[in-house]
């Protein structure tokens, strides 16, 4: 049975365009060619990652941040309570007016009392302000160097000024040593954001994010081990491009630079309309859809890696939404905050939480961060 899936599933016509078999993509005559076999690294080193994150989260991100003067924010924990705290596991976060009235009574509390017990029980799963830090910081280095290397790899080759080159060839491909390792480091570090995302801070795309992580794995191992790996480099390069921006714009606002981050924002969502709503759809997309039909006739393969493709760029019209929003709140003074974020509530007016000291001590608070205000007059 298991061998019988396992046949049906590498079968060639799915993947492969007529008249081709995996034969065809033997290693032969010193030429090596992409086997799916080769993705069984990605998970040990996936794994690698995430130990190298936590070893540079510690001895550098934490480092960076002592020296942006970036402290943690001392949160007033929710006093012990089973009756409150069942409710908030089990029932949610923000009882409704009847169900605090009931929780009171439950509780032996009053209802102000047990309204102040949820605010502090939300705060405290809020991520604080070093961790978003330093999850910026890990994603801002790997993406910084993913993009210096994916142009290394690609800017010599003549299928990255004529895509028509992209398909020259295939499938018969041979791959290089530069080219297998920016697959594997790409998809390993995919990997390990889809291992690490129940930790990871958690904004209001989460679920779009988590969609955003498989499609990105399912489109590197595909395209690998069918041997679209000259579109696969062009694509991961494309992305990586804005991602950096992206990253240091985020540091850059937790440490209180508002002026800074707000113009790195508004660079990153100039580099993102242009590379994801533009060169994506109208060059990369048009180079998979159009010209692999003038070869050969569509396949599985083919449907099935531009479905993906089609999937990915839902979503960065999903994220062009919100970053154009945001990009006009920037520039017009009124963005307060992430807006994918959910805002920190505050019981500073009772004079219920305090802040550990320097950093973001004399500062409003939102998501657990400064607020961002472009009438904010610290020196960049």
């Amino acid at each position: 049975m298991l061998q019988t899936l396992y046949d049906y599933f590498w079968w060639e016509r799915l993947w492969l365009p007529v008249n081709l078999t995996w034969a065809d993509l033997e290693d032969r005559d010193g030429r090596v060619y992409a086997k799916a076999s080769d993705l069984y690294i990605t998970l040990p080193l996936a794994l690698l990652f995430l130990i190298v994150r936590y070893f540079f989260e510690l001895y550098v991100a934490t480092p960076l941040a002592a020296l942006l003067n970036i402290k943690e924010k001392t949160r007033l924990r929710a006093p012990p309570n089973p009756t409150l705290e069942h409710f908030y596991l089990t029932s949610g976060k923000q009882p409704k007016q009847a169900e605090v009235e009931l929780l009171s009574r439950q509780s032996g509390l009053s209802g102000r009392q047990v309204e102040r017990w949820f605010r502090r029980r939300r705060n405290q799963d809020r991520p604080s302000l070093l961790k978003k830090f330093r999850e910026a910081s890990w994603r801002f280095t790997f993406y910084l160097i993913a993009f210096i290397a994916g142009m290394a790899v690609i800017v010599d080759k003549p299928w990255f000024y004529d895509m028509k080159k992209v398909w020259e060839g295939y499938p018969i491909q041979s791959t290089i040593p530069s080219q297998y390792w920016y697959y594997m480091i790409e998809l390993s570090f995919y990997w390990s954001l889809l291992f690490s995302i129940a930790s990871d801070v958690k904004r209001k795309d989460f679920k779009e994010q988590i969609i955003h992580h498989v499609a990105t794995i399912i489109l590197i191992s595909f395209s690998w081990f069918a041997n679209y790996i000259r579109a696969g480099t062009l694509i991961m390069a494309l992305h990586d491009s804005s991602d950096y921006l992206l990253e240091s714009a985020k540091m850059f606002n937790y440490a209180g630079w508002k002026n800074t981050c707000n113009n790195i924002f508004i660079v990153f969502a100039i580099v993102f309309i242009i590379t994801r709503l533009v060169i994506l759809p109208f060059w990369i997309l048009h180079c998979t859809v159009v010209y692999p039909l003038e070869l050969y006739p569509a396949f599985f393969g083919y449907y099935f890696f531009n479905s993906m493709m089609g999937v990915l760029q839902l979503l960065h019209v999903f994220w062009a939404y919100f970053i154009l929003r945001m990009a006009h709140k920037f520039i017009t003074g009124k963005l307060v905050e992430d807006e994918r974020s959910d805002p920190e509530e505050t019981e500073s007016s009772e004079g219920e939480e305090a802040i550990a000291g320097g950093g973001a001590k004399s500062r409003p608070l939102a998501n657990g961060h400064p607020v961002i205000s472009n009438n904010h007059r610290k020196n960049d």
